[in-house]
């Protein structure tokens, strides 16, 4: 047995089960006399649907239901994170390849699927906006209809919101060097193993509805107002997802399903192929215009950025993306002052969701991008001219804001000496290195209850889903470390919005600080209470827990509960609603050689370094933070959603959509953290897990640069890019943009 779980490397909690293939994910669920649901879709983006003829569907064996927008309460409900916009299935026209028109319900997947072939959508394609330039053309058609935001003057264009962040005077700011660049992030999907998968069933005078959501809580709320229902009339059971990444964290098609229950009186299954997957989430894309201003000695006298993100069809929570990111548009740095103007966009296509980063990778990619060229420029070394503009510990680098919280530096400082910076290099190899911070949680509220055995052992009740990050596992390791109990006699139940107390969510890297400190506080809570108890009792100093269970309860037996919470609260004149409760800093450097005949990218060896302040279990940080390198190097090298002239995904699945397999690993990869236990969480720590891909993009790109004098400032960076690239800047010397 582990006697001191905090900082161990305790084993992952249901990890046996996931690599043997007992986990039970949704698929695995089965409900006796359980119907099928299939949706109906139309092969394009943006549609007008003139009829919709489902009598042949209905008439097919096994058929119970066939569902449309007119067979659906009228007006239509909708949902959504932040905005209700988004309708349980088309109303008139579609607005993204792959929305539904229709679902048909039958006793089998098989009559399901044969049914759903036989309704005819007639449609007329319509002009659709599937790029930005087309979003910002005030003669291109809305996405939304302008009712569905009355009082919002940019109602009559494709703009949901434009957001101003910065301080200081960038017009009369003095510069030495200005860096002007354009910079371009495509779409790419989450590609969690796991497709979606949703099942709901009467419960009662309620509903209860199985999902892999991150969030069972907002899930819930967000059902019961769809329904009309009260959320205690609405349950969330939530198993361990098989990967989310931000893909599962909001609705999609949960309230369809919860009222196809209804409807039927019997339980629901729809489960969508990976195809089906790809066109219901994905990164927000954008282009990003940056001009930074330096002086001779390399350190930023101005930031002044201008971006544009096309967020797709629906806002769900990508205005939250694109307004958390943005607020740290230039970085972890020191900037005298700073203009970040962004615009959220609606557009034809899948609507972007929250994805691992949250949209730092995507700025990341600016802002390192116009460090490097400065530095190419003025001849200072590209580790250097970071040192020298990073900010230090406790210093607001966002003026009247959380201030730095690590000794950032530090990473960069370990990530250079891993990558072997500044020892030569063979020919076509080059190296590169970059920083991301990302803003944590600003806003939450989690809350615990422990239970405390007879027997000496525990129970967590926490509300945070377990994607794979090792939740369950932490919760475990934090509850045994402050009852004084092996970490192998604490169970962790979590998923059940009927069992469990509420958590906010499960995103922004905040169990292990949240939940973690209301586990904790829970357990300190249970200690007080044995503390009184043994006061009463007469016991002496230093009996175990066990002996004061036993005193206090005899062999009647009971339990002591213990209840916990951590809350950060909404702050209404902050930009964000709340100040940052920790940042998630990051370090990532890469070593590459470049064949200049195929354009062909070899990544020899690839680092990433973590401020993670206290690692509560260091095997547990290394593979989420290898596991995000690869999703980095994912959207570097290869990934992006293909559109064609209609607005159709033509890359959908596994075979046409490249992610990265072992043959695309690093020859090398490794996984370094800094801890210096100067977080907000228990211990010391700050969360970890998506700091190792937020700077691979700029990290790889720049060693692309050193080894073959090219600049590229568009992703992914195919063969066929960097090849181009090289053939256009024969003959000439040093980095070319």
């Amino acid at each position: 047995m582990i006697t001191e779980p905090i900082g161990a490397a305790v084993r992952r909690g249901g990890g046996v089960a996931r690599v043997t293939g007992d986990q039970q994910f949704i698929a695995d669920i089965r409900l006796d006399r359980m119907l099928h649901v299939k949706l109906v879709h139309i092969d394009c983006g943006h549609a007008r649907i003139v009829s919709i003829d489902t009598s042949a569907a209905q008439a097919a064996r096994g058929v119970v239901g066939v569902f449309t927008a007119a067979d659906l309460p009228s007006p239509m409900p909708r949902f959504g994170p932040v905005y209700s916009d988004r309708p349980i299935l088309a109303i008139g026209a579609t607005k993204y390849h792959g929305q539904p028109v229709g679902a048909v319900v039958a006793e089998t997947k098989e009559a399901a699927e044969a049914a759903a072939e036989l309704i005819r959508v007639e449609h007329e394609v319509l002009p659709g906006v599937y790029s930005i330039e087309a979003a910002l053309d005030p003669k291109s058609p809305l996405v939304q209809e302008p009712d569905l935001r009355p009082d919002d003057p940019r109602r009559d264009t494709n703009v949901l919101n434009e957001l101003h962040f910065g301080w200081g005077d960038v017009d009369h700011a003095k510069a030495d060097i200005v860096v002007d660049n354009v910079y371009e992030f495509p779409m790419v999907t989450h590609f969690a193993i796991e497709p979606h998968a949703f099942i709901a069933a009467p419960e009662d005078d309620g509903v209860v509805v199985w999902t892999p959501t991150q969030n069972p809580f907002q899930m819930q709320r967000i059902i019961a107002q769809v329904l009309g229902l009260p959320v205690a009339k609405v349950r969330v059971r939530a198993p361990d997802p098989g990967g989310a990444f931000g893909g599962k964290q909001h609705p999609k098609y949960e309230p369809l399903v919860a009222l196809l229950a209804l409807r039927t009186g019997r339980p629901v299954r729809l489960l969508l192929t990976l195809e089906e997957t790809f066109q219901e989430v994905r990164r927000t894309s954008c282009r990003i215009r940056a001009r930074t201003g330096f002086q001779s000695d390399g350190t930023i006298s101005f930031q002044d950025i201008e971006s544009d993100f096309l967020m797709g069809a629906y806002a769900d929570i990508a205005e939250r993306v694109i307004a958390k990111s943005n607020y740290l548009a230039c970085g972890p740095y020191r900037v005298p002052a700073a203009r970040v103007v962004v615009r959220a966009l609606f557009s034809h296509t899948t609507p972007s969701t929250a994805f691992r980063g949250f949209g730092t990778p995507q700025v990341s990619w600016a802002h390192e991008s116009q460090l490097d060229d400065a530095a190419w420029r003025s001849g200072i070394d590209r580790v250097e001219i970071r040192l020298r503009n990073l900010a230090r510990k406790g210093e607001p680098f966002v003026p009247g804001d959380t201030p730095a919280d690590g000794d950032w530096a530090e990473s960069v400082r370990k990530a250079a000496d891993a990558i072997g910076w500044g020892t030569p290099l063979a020919k076509g190899r080059g190296r590169g290195l970059a920083v991301a911070v990302k803003a944590s949680a600003t806003t939450g509220a989690s809350y615990s209850i422990v239970r405390l055995h007879w027997d000496g052992s525990a129970t967590v009740l926490a509300g945070t889903s377990d994607m794979g990050q090792g939740a369950r596992t932490v919760l475990a390791q934090v509850a045994a470390h402050e009852l004084g109990i092996p970490v192998e006699w604490v169970s962790v139940v979590m998923g059940d919005t009927a069992a469990v107390p509420f958590d906010l969510q499960t995103s922004a890297s905040r169990s292990t600080v949240f939940m973690g400190q209301a586990v904790a506080d829970a357990c300190h809570d249970i200690k007080a209470q044995l503390e009184q108890m043994a006061s009463e009792l007469g016991l002496e100093a230093g009996v175990s827990l066990v002996e004061v269970l036993r005193a206090r309860f005899g062999e009647v037996r009971g339990e002591v509960i213990g209840v916990g919470s951590k809350r950060s609260e909404h702050l209404a004149d902050h930009p964000l609603g709340g100040a940052p409760s920790f940042y998630e800093f990051s370090c990532s450097a890469s070593e590459v050689e470049v064949d200049e005949g195929t354009g062909d990218i070899l990544l020899v060896r690839h680092v990433t370094v973590a401020d993670v302040g206290k690692a509560l279990n260091p095997q547990h940080v290394a593979m989420q933070d290898e596991g995000a390198a690869v999703m980095g190097l994912g959207h570097t090298l290869m990934e992006h959603i293909v559109l064609d002239d209609a607005g159709r995904i033509r890359n959908l699945g596994a075979l046409d959509y490249r992610i990265p397999t072992t043959k695309d690993l690093p020859l090398e990869m490794h996984s370094m953290t800094v801890e210096n236990a100067d977080g907000p969480g228990p211990y010391g720590s700050k969360g970890a897990g998506e700091g190792g891909l937020m700077a691979t993009a700029p990290a790889v790109a720049s060693a692309v640069t050193e080894a073959t004098g090219v600049v590229i400032r568009d992703l992914p960076l195919t063969p066929e890019r960097v090849w181009t690239e090289i053939q256009r800047s024969r003959g000439k010397d040093g980095p070319t943009s």
